[in-house]
């Protein structure tokens, strides 16, 4: 399908403030990056977004559950094919346990193939009396603290296409090929289980699992279902000069489309109403998320409903909660209370990291019981509510990292040092996200 590409400098949002947007000190090589960028193929095309839609319109009608995961900030260094498909085998992992636990389809969504770009408190970082431009993902400048790492470059744009390109192949080629079987994702499962220091708990969802799946096997069950999985990729919408260069129309619809991930989210530091990305999002036509942190109030909240779901079309607008474990039982009711009583149908996820995050040993980390905590706060809200708990999106990576404490194995603070290896914010290692799926799974039972 030949898309037209909508870029350009007419587009609305260019007269709307626009948050966290890098200071480009070459404007001319802005233009040279994203003309290229106009004329590249998409990365991701109509027909999959509007898939994506439908599977998230189940999830608001209660019918499925979103497992949405990955690295808080993709480098261009970390790309690799056994990083990305360790991801995709944590992923498929828990969305086995979630499956058998919850009884409904699981919606499995990466935070990958475009997660490059990160907002940040501050513009500015000082060490040691030197203060350069904060480090703002490898779409936007370089981590190491020199004045030539953290001059923003708009090349990295180009880059980071070309990295996302090469991340979708390696999920298409993952999902397709047989190595994702469900057969496969269970046998995995139980080398966990066993080896686990808290095996026994999940002893018997486990041994359940078999037996559905032997029963499966013996009844003839449908084996190209159990051989091949379906993926999503999503990230953060930040850069709109990036995203507005990837839009393409579909000359079918004539609907415009952002063709550099199936899901953007609008973050929690850029959902001003009047803003820039609001007024992106609202022009096209992907499902999208929008963060909603503890500053988030019932009335703040509705007036996105009308700017970005005009149409009430069910799968267009996910509300990610990340309100922190200490508060989730509190702020989140009215909110859920609120747009229920406006008829409206979105789906409810639970962002249990970007809450809990403290500093131990001069390093920022999570704590497990408080991740855990959380999802167990929002679960009850929406029990206690009569609402849908649609899913989860969480921080992860499948290497043995040691970014956030506690765990199973009762990862301690003293040994965050062995292997902290994140560009910005602590993500679950392996075995972290697998336990958290079993805690998942123990709540959705």
């Amino acid at each position: 399908m030949n898309l037209i590409s909508q870029s350009g400098p007419g587009a609305a949002w260019r007269s709307l403030p626009t948050a966290q947007q890098p200071s480009w000190p070459d404007q001319a090589q802005l233009r040279e990056v994203t003309a290229a960028l106009a004329a590249a193929p998409p990365l991701v095309y109509p027909e999959e977004c509007d898939r994506l839609t439908e599977r998230l319109a189940a999830v608001a009608r209660g019918e499925a559950f979103v497992l949405q995961g990955g690295d808080c900030a993709e480098t261009f260094d970390g790309l690799t094919a056994d990083a990305v498909t360790g991801k995709l085998r944590t992923l498929l992992q828990m969305a086995v346990v979630l499956t058998y636990a919850s009884g409904v389809p699981v919606v499995k969504i990466g935070r990958l193939a475009g997660q490059y770009a990160k907002p940040r408190s501050q513009a500015d970082e000082t060490r040691d009396g030197v203060t350069l431009p904060s480090y703002r993902g490898d779409a936007v400048n370089g981590l190491a603290f020199t004045a030539e790492a953290r001059r923003p470059d708009p090349h990295r744009m180009r880059r980071m296409y070309e990295a996302s390109a090469v991340t979708l192949n390696l999920v298409r080629g993952f999902a397709g090929g047989g190595g994702a079987s469900l057969h496969q994702a269970h046998e995995w499962n139980r080398g966990f289980v066993s080896d686990s220091a808290v095996g026994r708990r999940y002893e018997a969802l486990a041994d359940g699992i078999d037996r559905a799946l032997r029963f499966l096997r013996a009844c003839g069950g449908p084996n190209r279902r159990l051989q091949e999985v379906e993926f999503f990729a999503s990230h953060e919408g930040l850069l709109l000069d990036y995203e507005e260069a990837l839009t393409r129309v579909d000359p079918r619809t004539g609907r415009r489309y952002a063709t550099s991930g199936h899901l953007l989210w609008v973050g929690e530091r850029t959902r001003d109403l009047d803003g820039g990305h609001v007024a992106y999002f609202a022009g096209i036509q992907n499902p999208i998320a929008m963060k909603l942190g503890p500053s988030a109030t019932a009335e703040t909240v509705l007036p996105y409903l009308e700017r970005l779901d005009p149409s009430r079309r069910p799968g267009r607008l996910t509300f990610v909660v990340r309100m922190g474990a200490g508060r989730v039982r509190d702020l989140l009711p009215p909110i859920v209370e609120k747009v229920r009583a406006e008829g409206r149908q979105v789906g409810w996820l639970c962002d249990p990291m970007h809450g809990n995050t403290v500093t131990v040993a001069g390093r920022k980390t999570r704590r497990f019981d408080d991740v855990v905590d959380e999802v167990r706060g929002f679960f009850e809200v929406h029990r206690e509510l009569g609402t849908h708990a649609g899913g989860i999106h969480v921080e992860l990576t499948g290497g043995d990292v040691t970014e956030c404490v506690g765990g199973g194995d009762q990862l301690l603070p003293e040994s965050l040092h062995q292997r902290y290896e994140t560009a910005c914010d602590p993500r679950l290692n392996h075995r972290q996200s697998l336990d958290l799926a079993f805690h998942v799974a123990e709540m959705l039972a």
